[in-house]
């Protein structure tokens, strides 16, 4: 039997669009163990370029993938987090903020939508979009269309996103390869590498990190709600990780573990440093 690898093939890819500054995504970023870059990608917005090698060694497909590493940014950030990912038979995207159920929407490659219109919607509120005319350009995205590829679909979808602040640069178009993607961001300026230290470096780094930049996510960062913070992200963690064992679904298994680990980590840390 082939291995998603090479069901997928080379052209499998994502691209992680997080609202927040490139600074205050890495830190975070970084507990996903997946080796990207990260670079601006808009004033108020930063896109995280992953390696892939969930997908490219055949492990897991690259939407569930993305569907997990999106659901554990998103959990307790201040900032939503935005997937967009593609293989040679579909493409679509993820949205997640907060606690919330993620939503997203499916094209297969000819561009045919496979999605539910109410998804687009819900992701048209939750990012704040114009009611109208923004919603009125996503549901022409929903219906068929003869003309528009999937990479055409998620194109569209960035023109949208571009009333938000998205900018992506141009060498990181949806729809290219992994590999070639992260070669495009090692090469911009502005890109920074993100890459698993391993827990003692991570807790260390609190110490040299600008906490104001990663509000309410590092439980570490203190205040009121720091404890809170780590017993749910906790609570949040376990089921994820029950589910990704039960479904051998690698991304679900690493949001879980991320979760899990990082709570444990925030309140570890309010117990050995009280605030008064």
């Amino acid at each position: 039997m082939p291995t998603e690898a090479a069901r997928t093939g080379p052209a499998s890819g994502a691209l992680l669009l997080c609202r927040a500054a490139p600074a205050s995504v890495a830190p975070v970023a970084h507990l996903l163990r997946e080796p990207m870059r990260v670079a601006r990608a808009g004033d108020d917005w930063s896109v995280l370029v992953p390696e892939g090698r969930p997908w490219r060694d055949g492990a897991e497909p690259v939407d569930r993938v993305v569907t997990g590493w999106t659901t554990a940014l998103a959990v307790g950030a201040p900032w939503p987090v935005l997937a967009l990912w593609w293989d040679p038979d579909h493409a679509g995207f993820i949205f997640a903020s907060g606690f919330r159920r993620p939503v997203g929407f499916v094209w297969l490659a000819s561009g045919v939508p496979v999605g539910e219109g109410e998804a687009m919607r819900a992701f048209a509120a939750r990012l704040g979009l114009d009611p109208v005319l923004d919603v009125q350009a996503l549901e022409r995205l929903t219906t068929p269309d003869s003309g528009a590829d999937a990479r055409a679909r998620l194109r569209g979808l960035l023109t949208v996103l571009a009333g938000v602040g998205v900018a992506l640069p141009t060498e990181l178009a949806p729809g290219e390869p992994a590999d070639r993607l992260l070669e495009a961001a090692s090469g911009r300026p502005d890109s920074l590498p993100v890459e698993w230290p391993g827990w003692r470096e991570a807790v260390a780094e609190r110490n040299t990190v600008d906490h104001s930049r990663l509000g309410p996510w590092m439980p570490w960062t203190g205040g009121p709600r720091s404890r809170a913070l780590a017993l749910a992200q906790v609570a949040a963690g376990l089921p994820l990780l029950v589910r990704g064992l039960r479904r051998r679904g690698g991304g679900w298994a690493t949001a879980g573990a991320l979760l899990l680990a990082h709570g444990a980590l925030g309140l570890t840390y309010a117990l050995t440093h009280p605030r008064d």
